[in-house]
């Protein structure tokens, strides 16, 4: 009997359907494995923004994860949304116990605004409880500097906070690029003390809604297939930059629409 590549997805849902676990989802199962999810919070957006959030309860987050591990299983973690501190250490009490070792940490911490999309105490259990189990963490530009206290100005900025995020725990680093306006984004992948750079050319696109999802569900499912984690970044910059491009050959809604995730089947 064949066997599936899995991948278990812990985030928000996203009603527009353009990032959270919708996205995880799509890009998941184009990058050729099983999706699961656990839903820590329903949001209410579109592609012109948030309107409300409502918060799922503790023990139904952490009963949607054992349903999935217990039966299921999962070959790699997805972590996304975790809008309160009781979530946020629920869940690393389950992946320790389910001994997880392909985890992906995208801290969804600090909005492109700098507005903080979660509150403080649940950013610390983060930092606290998960980042020292995380296999990777993907940091957009806020929440880098949210989480090291560093004015990110530019990539010359990026040693010194990977340096940071290391002493907080971190295993490994990809510091994302996007938020500067360079024309050429460069990503910086820290592990040990090995860097690893992914470069590809910015696309004049609005259409960039779920892209941090897109790309740290990516790395999760090449991490699924076995992939070293250098290897799996560079496959997930290849699809995210490729979904970009195709993406922004559509219209869909009057803000920030999706990627593409699906450009590989559909065109």
């Amino acid at each position: 009997m064949k066997t599936y590549k899995r991948v278990l997805t812990i985030a928000g849902s996203d009603s527009g359907g353009c990032a959270g676990v919708q996205a995880d989802m799509k890009t998941i199962s184009a990058c050729g494995c099983f999706a699961t999810s656990a839903i820590t919070a329903i949001t209410v957006q579109n592609t012109c923004g948030v309107r409300s959030v409502h918060l799922a309860p503790a023990d139904i987050v952490a009963g949607q994860i054992e349903a999935v591990l217990e039966d299921i299983g999962t070959d790699a973690v997805k972590l996304g949304m975790l809008p309160s501190a009781e979530i946020a250490e629920r869940v690393a009490g389950l992946l320790r116990r389910f001994e997880i070792r392909n985890i992906v940490l995208d801290p969804v911490m600090v909005a492109t605004s700098g507005d903080e999309l979660i509150p403080a105490d649940a950013a610390h259990a983060i930092i606290r409880h998960l980042l020292p189990l995380a296999t990777v963490i993907t940091p957009n530009v806020p929440e880098t500097a949210y989480m090291t206290g560093l004015n990110i100005e530019s990539e010359a900025d990026f040693p010194e906070a990977a340096a940071r995020l290391k002493a907080l725990g971190a295993q490994g680093v990809l510091l994302k690029a996007g938020h500067l306006k360079n024309r050429m984004i460069n990503d910086y992948l820290c592990q040990e003390d090995r860097l690893w750079t992914y470069s590809y050319e910015r696309t004049d696109t609005p259409n960039t809604h779920g892209t941090g999802c897109t790309l740290s569900s990516a790395i999760a499912s090449f991490l699924a297939h076995g992939h070293p984690l250098h290897e799996a970044v560079a496959r997930a910059e290849e699809y995210i930059h490729k979904a970009i491009r195709s993406g922004a050959e559509y219209r869909l809604g009057n803000g920030h629409g999706p990627v593409h995730h699906f450009f590989r089947f559909w065109e």
